[in-house]
């Protein structure tokens, strides 16, 4: 197979058509899936026929359909990856996404191409699984793509910097911090960029599963161009398990957890299952038990994702933040599977702010209730946070104010003096935003990275507002990399009480 790829590779430094090889056996196979709902686009056809010469040089078969009825789980279990080639709207129904789910979440593989973004809105798991859902996109136009990985298979060879024609999409939220990105745009070489920060390419584990998708392939031209089906073929080799590679999304960001590797529990223990990722799940879960992931944030969760099964009585996952009594974000029922082997994917979306670690809380009736293999969260690229839910301090006080958040402040600040958000990452932070009133003399918030006195990413100045109670919206752009724990330093030159902090959203 190795000898295929290759060349495979090989053939696409020329723009010609790969030719077929002598017929054999196909290492594996994989679906194309271009049904729409919505806008249809006319290059799908060249789209479908590269990747049957992919396959044709790459030693892999591709059947392709738009028909949503071959989403099954007998069907779609003889298939590595399934590729979904611009297709839009409402595409699958829930019995066709139940068994989709599965198939990823059990080891399958998912590639998205351009408008596979603008696909399954309603669907919270194929927002996750895609990384980002489409918002706009500005005329066909030549750009600059930026290479951020170059060893992952997909970008391998290709330019550092890759100036090329096509419908460069805007998403709703930055996918960065759940996804690991092989590929962004630079705004500065084209009109009509809203992102700043834009990932066009990128890659993540789902569960058992893997993930891939590319922004670009709007243009019946671009699946003649070389260097676009060598990102193709990377992509799709990723996801169907044929290659390797580094996939992992960056530290604070989301990506598939390990149950077992929980920091802290209460009637719980590791079970080995053949069928489990890693070979482990948590077991033996009774009523009332729980695990905490203190290395796991619940800042900017919107939605949970878990791989479970059940011989048991089944029962329900709670999803909280601080301790196993702490803020209640969600919950999703488990249900009996048959087997303790049999594993099936549940998710929900979360809601409320926090920011503490994660925890999960099993509830239920009586005896063994479930087992749980992995989880994921969600992430919003922007979290807000209460000023005063600070983990460590120095100086400050929570102060009453009828007009504040949550109807608290951070208040009496002084020079020097500082608040700590343990559950807060600074990896990825691109801007800090805050609501702020001063009754003093104002002064300037410092945001920093892992202590009072670590990398500094950015400050903000705090004006006089006049009163206590009347806030105002402060923002500034953070720039530095860094990816310890959330530290505002407060300074000023005036007297007693500078200013107070409401609440802060720092977006990634």
């Amino acid at each position: 197979m190795l000898r295929r790829l290759i060349l495979a590779a090989a053939v696409l430094t020329t723009a010609a058509l790969i030719p077929a090889v002598p017929a054999e056996a196909a290492a594996f196979k994989v679906l194309v899936f271009s049904k729409t709902a919505g806008f249809r686009h006319d290059s799908i056809p060249a789209g479908v026929q590269a990747i049957r010469d992919l396959g044709a040089a790459g030693d892999f078969e591709v059947n392709a359909t738009e028909d949503a009825g071959a989403f099954t789980s007998s069907n779609l279990a003889q298939y590595r990856a399934v590729v979904f080639l611009s297709t839009t709207g409402d595409v699958l129904d829930a019995a066709q996404q139940a068994a989709f789910q599965s198939y990823v979440d059990g080891g399958g593989g998912y590639v998205g191409v351009h408008a596979a973004a603008d696909t399954e809105y309603d669907w919270p798991y194929y927002g996750q699984l895609a990384g980002a859902w489409f918002a706009s996109h500005p005329s066909i136009q030549q750009a600059n793509v930026k290479t951020e990985d170059t060893a992952h298979p997909a970008t391998s060879g290709l330019p550092a910097t890759w100036t090329r024609t096509d419908e460069w999409y805007n998403y709703r939220t930055n996918p960065r911090p759940d996804v690991h990105v092989l590929q962004s745009l630079d705004e500065s070489s084209y009109s009509g960029g809203t992102m700043g920060d834009h990932p066009i390419t990128w890659c993540h584990p789902q569960a058992s599963g893997r993930a891939f998708y590319t922004g670009l392939g709007h243009t019946a031209e671009s699946y003649a161009e070389p260097n676009f089906r060598r990102l193709l073929l990377g992509g799709i080799t990723y996801a169907a398990g044929a290659v390797q590679a580094d996939c992992a999304p960056p530290g604070g960001g989301g990506g598939t957890i390990e149950a077992e590797s929980y920091t802290s529990q209460s009637g719980i223990q590791p079970t080995s299952h053949g069928t489990a990722s890693g070979g482990t799940t948590v077991g033996f879960i009774d009523n009332g038990d729980w695990a905490g992931y203190a290395s796991v944030s619940t800042a900017g969760a919107t939605g949970f994702t878990a791989r479970v099964s059940s011989a048991g009585a089944g029962g329900t996952i709670q999803v909280r933040s601080g301790s196993q009594t702490g803020t209640l974000l969600g919950s999703v029922t488990v249900p009996v599977t048959g087997s303790w082997d049999t594993f099936t994917t549940v998710s929900t979306a979360l809601t409320g702010s926090a920011s503490g670690p994660l925890y999960l809380v099993f509830t239920g009736g009586s005896g063994a209730l479930f087992d749980v293999d992995t989880f994921s969260l969600t992430k919003s690229p922007t979290t807000t946070v209460e000023g005063e839910a600070y983990t460590a301090q120095s100086g400050v006080q929570p102060a009453d104010h009828a007009g504040a958040s949550g109807g608290k402040t951070v208040g009496y600040v002084n020079n020097g003096d500082w608040a700590a958000y343990a559950g807060v990452s600074t990896s990825g932070l691109k801007s800090f935003g805050a609501r702020v009133s001063s009754a003093g003399s104002g002064g300037t918030i410092q945001v920093r990275s892992g202590s009072a006195t670590g990398t500094l990413l950015g400050s903000v100045n705090v004006p006089v507002t006049g009163s206590w109670d009347t806030f105002r919206t402060v923002s500034a752009t953070l720039t530095g990399s860094a990816s310890g724990p959330l530290y505002l330093v407060f300074t000023g030159s005036g007297g007693d009480y500078l200013f107070d902090l409401d609440s802060f959203t720092v977006t990634r």
